[in-house]
């Protein structure tokens, strides 16, 4: 049986990893845990995995060239989510280690949470809720309805559409750029950037965090939005230049803002944005819902079921590098 040791900490192993998984995990192989209370340093991460050849991870857990380079037994590397960007698969490859992702199971839990966070802005729902915590009597202010206004979405990927058939349901109008999709629907207006900026109400960036989307809200976009317009960030955080967003705010050339994501810790808002009053904020939990949790877990199960069987699992990003999968080949 395999050696597999699972990164996730002992709070967030039962959220984000699941009874059901954990158990059909054990029946693969001999399943070491972190005891640790708060993510490993690299000495914990290369004690705790001693022996292991496969390691399951928190999103949270590096794949850093020293942890493929001092892993000898270590022949898999699985990603318990879809985002492998602080996992170094050139040095996996160098050392013959797989390298997996989880497929995108969260795709309808964050374009609801897109569409809670709309709402509550847009109504001032979270505003009002406070005031009456604090045992005050909230003024009646005039929201804004999504029904006959504009959507503007920047990335037509799998959340982006899913949000898109919401929102059209809802009665709004939608208006979408992706340079590199071919968007042939009629009740979608496929423009440019800039058209986005300018006509939007609810714009979003839901495009994938590369290095030509880095900071493409910078100060140039912002000040290209309407003054009635709330931005809405459910994506990654990386996307957002946070210093024009912030003054964007303080100069009132947008509306509001509400964020799932940013650059503070693990992908979360910062909090000198998320403690402003026109800021709605979430702590990074637009997937954070059983099924989503599940399926990536499930994924994960599946991956380590290959391997052991001697197949090249699914969600496999560097097969042809993973020299090391031949133990298990010769063990099968």
């Amino acid at each position: 049986m395999a050696n597999i040791f699972l990164t996730h900490p002992p709070d967030v192993l039962p959220i984000f990893y699941g009874e059901k998984a954990f158990k059909l995990l054990n029946k693969l192989g001999n399943v070491r845990t972190n005891p640790k209370k708060e993510d490993l340093t690299f000495d914990e991460l290369i004690g705790l995995s001693r022996g292991c050849e496969i390691i399951v991870s928190f999103r949270q857990t590096p794949g850093s060239p020293e942890l493929f380079d001092n892993s000898p037994d270590l022949a898999a590397f699985l990603r318990c989510a879809i985002d492998i960007r602080n996992i170094d698969v050139e040095a996996a490859s160098a050392n013959g280690i797989l390298v997996t992702q989880a497929k995108p199971h969260f795709t309808a839990a964050t374009a609801e949470t897109a569409l809670a966070l709309m709402l509550d802005i847009a109504r001032h729902i979270t505003e009002c809720a406070l005031q009456y915590r604090a045992g005050k009597e909230p003024q009646i202010g005039m929201g804004c309805q999504l029904a006959g206004n504009i959507l503007g979405v920047v990335g037509y990927g799998r959340i982006a559409r899913h949000l898109c058939d919401i929102a059209l349901a809802m009665g709004m109008k939608v208006m979408v750029h992706d340079p590199y999709a071919n968007i042939e629907r009629r009740d979608i207006q496929q423009v440019d950037f800039e058209t986005v900026l300018r006509q939007g109400d609810f714009v979003l960036p839901l495009a994938a965090a590369t290095e030509e989307t880095e900071n493409l809200f910078n100060e140039t976009a912002f000040k290209l939005m309407k003054s009635s317009a709330f931005f809405i960030n459910v994506s990654r955080g990386n996307l957002v230049d946070e210093d024009a967003l912030e003054t964007a705010l303080d100069e009132k050339r947008i509306a509001g803002a509400a964020m799932d994501v940013g650059r503070g810790a693990d992908q979360k808002p910062s909090h000198h944005l998320a403690r402003r009053n026109d800021v709605i904020a979430t702590p990074h939990l637009g997937g954070a819902t059983p099924e989503s949790a599940l399926g990536q877990a499930m994924d994960s199960v599946e991956q380590v079921t290959a391997i052991v069987q001697g197949k090249i699992p699914e969600g496999a990003v560097n097969a042809d590098q993973a020299t090391r999968l031949a133990r298990f080949q010769r063990s099968g």
